[in-house]
Parts: structure tokens; sequence; C-alpha cells
């Protein structure tokens, strides 16, 4: 059994203008730093749109919302269940034509 210590990792991110400490899974390193990396440059296109004309809690929720779009449109583009419908019905037909021959 590994050690705790050798699993986790203690690392601080910069997102925007803040640094936050976490503690991860070491092999989710890189996608921690991808992740903060991204969202600073979401951040900081809204901010440069809209910096004076709106509030900072409303460009992170913009942010945000981009974020989850892209994450909504990425499950939906990965969504297998119509291509596992698809050949459960194949399957069915496959199945039934091979059991009316072999009668």
């Amino acid at each position: 059994m590994a050690e705790p210590n050798k699993e986790k990792l203690h690392i601080r991110l910069h997102v925007y203008d803040e640094e936050i400490e976490v503690t991860i899974k070491r092999e989710d390193e890189e996608f921690y730093r991808s992740a903060a990396k991204f969202i600073t440059e979401r951040y900081n296109a809204y901010a440069q749109a809209y910096k004076g004309r709106k509030s900072d809690h409303t460009i992170a929720l913009m942010t945000l919302v981009d974020v989850a779009l892209l994450y909504q449109k990425e499950r939906a583009h990965n969504d297998t269940s119509p291509y596992d419908d698809i050949l459960k019905r194949l399957t069915a037909e496959i199945e039934s034509a091979l059991g009316e021959q072999s009668k």
C-alpha cells in the first residue's frame, strides 16, 4: 500500500489574481494546473471586454458559465448511449435472424 504522503500533493494554483492552495492526487497535478490556466485565460478575456461595465462577481460567473458550457458540449459529444441503443437493436435483430435460420 502506498504511503498517503506519496499519493497526495499539496500545490499552489494561480487563478486570475489569486493563489489557491489545494491538496490533490499526484497523478492529477497536470490537469489542475491546466484547468487553472484555462480559467485564468477565460476570466482575462471577459475582464478585458467587460471591466468597468460589469462587476468582478459577474465576470467570474460569466467565466463559470463559459467553462460549464464547454463541459456540457464535450459531455454531449462523448455520450455513447445512442450508439449503445443501436448496437442492442442490431444485436437483437442478428440473434433473431440466426435463431430463425437454425429452426
